[in-house]
């Protein structure tokens, strides 16, 4: 993981570092902790590995309301169709991944 991260790295262009920057920074920090623990570690791990068009899409993603976004992502409502994309199935990978993870853990 350590490779793919430095060369990830080394391949970014000072933008796309920023734009990361600030999509992490969104994640990390939303207000609605349950949100947080998906968003932010998603945005640490997956989003650097994603192209732009599927930035652009995880960008609409976490400019909705938390109550939303998480009801989506863990399935517990209906996820508007122009919400429910391959970006979306990556979140919710991530997410049970993650979890089952920490669960492992004890931390869950």
């Amino acid at each position: 993981m350590a490779e793919i991260d430095a060369r990830l790295e080394s391949e970014m262009t000072p933008d796309r570092k920023l734009r990361l920057g600030r999509i992490q920074f969104r994640s990390w920090r939303r207000g609605f902790r349950e949100a947080d623990m998906v968003l932010g570690p998603f945005s640490d791990q997956v989003a650097p590995t994603l192209t732009d068009a599927e930035l652009d899409v995880f960008e609409r993603l976490i400019e909705e309301e938390d109550q939303w976004l998480y009801g989506w992502i863990i399935e517990r409502d209906l996820t508007p169709p122009e919400f429910e994309t391959p970006v979306m199935a990556k979140v919710r990978a991530f997410m049970r991944a993650h979890v089952a993870a920490e669960v492992s853990k004890g931390i869950g």
